[in-house]
């Protein structure tokens, strides 16, 4: 018998409080760390925890102060994910309209604070009205997926297996900066999103690799650490982003309200590497630098594997 995620079972109990009015609008949810202390959890299913309340408009983060109740669950009722049998299409409202609006949004506001309801009333549209053209969200979200991954072809697959997989790696980075909830939408590996258009980025990426000696085992890994790669600083990025939302704060600002406990760290004399790299004022972490650097050493490794394998 498959069981419940222990995130949505955490979920279901906090939606119960909420509904209950034991935590009212405008009251603090327990942290990420609360629940890991209360439930016994890693802090990842915490964050998930939050961000599913988060999909369903039940909770938003507030700056200083956390994540607080922005309605009663009462609020959300369920939705039918079927099509009516014989159920009327409203005039004017088609698929292709509803995932552009949620492009749109998930690209203004992110992934989490994307919902039915949010759309909807973007299109001045009921609920339901948009379930008489998409199933729900996950389906929404491959649609999503399936158009952003279309907007711009890749274009002939060069000669040179470094110079093609050079450009996948900057195509899929460009789409993530137009769209950075791609990352998070795109971030299962083992379940990736049945998706036409991210498939032909694979087909590009493997037909790229042939006449190199690699084996197919050795083909697709290459193309899945590649594209792991990418979208793990696609990932920093969007957390980055998330963090100065969440706590108001820009980078600089963060620093400067930490930079005395790093300081006090560093005088113990304990991290003499850590304090030579960061007093030098050349230095700079920049995660467009990183993403240079690690392209070319990762690129750098596939080489190697490439020339043994012709050896």
């Amino acid at each position: 018998m498959q069981t419940e995620p222990p995130y949505l079972r955490i979920a279901t109990e906090l939606r119960r409080r909420i509904a209950s009015g034991e935590l009212s609008p405008g009251d603090r949810v327990p942290s990420t760390r609360a629940i890991t202390q209360e439930w016994g959890v890693a802090m990842a299913t915490a964050t998930k925890t939050l961000a599913a309340l988060r999909q369903e408009g039940l909770v938003r983060p507030v700056p200083g102060v956390g994540t607080v109740v922005t309605q009663s669950a009462a609020a959300h009722p369920p939705h039918t994910s079927a099509r009516p049998a014989g159920a009327p299409v409203e005039p004017g409202l088609t698929r292709a309209r509803i995932v552009h609006t949620a492009i749109a949004l998930a690209d203004a506001e992110g992934l989490p604070a994307l919902s039915m309801r949010r759309i909807a009333t973007s299109l001045s549209t009921s609920t339901m009205a948009l379930y008489r053209h998409v199933p729900g969200k996950a389906e929404l979200i491959r649609l999503m997926t399936d158009a952003v991954c279309g907007e711009k072809p890749m274009g002939p697959v060069p000669a040179d297996w470094r110079e093609a997989l050079e450009h996948a790696a900057r195509w899929l980075r460009a789409v993530y900066a137009r769209h950075p909830w791609m990352a998070q939408a795109m971030a299962s590996i083992t379940r990736p999103t049945v998706s036409p258009n991210a498939m032909k980025y694979t087909e590009w990426v493997l037909r790229a690799l042939l006449g190199t000696g690699l084996t197919p085992f050795q083909m697709f890994h290459t193309h899945l650490a590649l594209f792991a790669y990418v979208q793990g600083l696609a990932m920093a990025a969007e957390l980055e982003t998330q963090a100065e939302q969440d706590t108001g704060m820009s980078d600089d600002e963060w620093m400067a309200r930490n930079e005395p406990h790093f300081e006090a760290i560093a005088a113990t004399g304990n991290y003499p590497l850590l304090n030579t790299l960061f007093i030098q004022d050349e230095f700079e972490l920049d995660l467009e630098t990183l993403f240079e650097f690690g392209l070319r050493r990762t690129l750098d490794g596939i080489a190697v594997m490439i020339n043994e394998t012709s050896a």
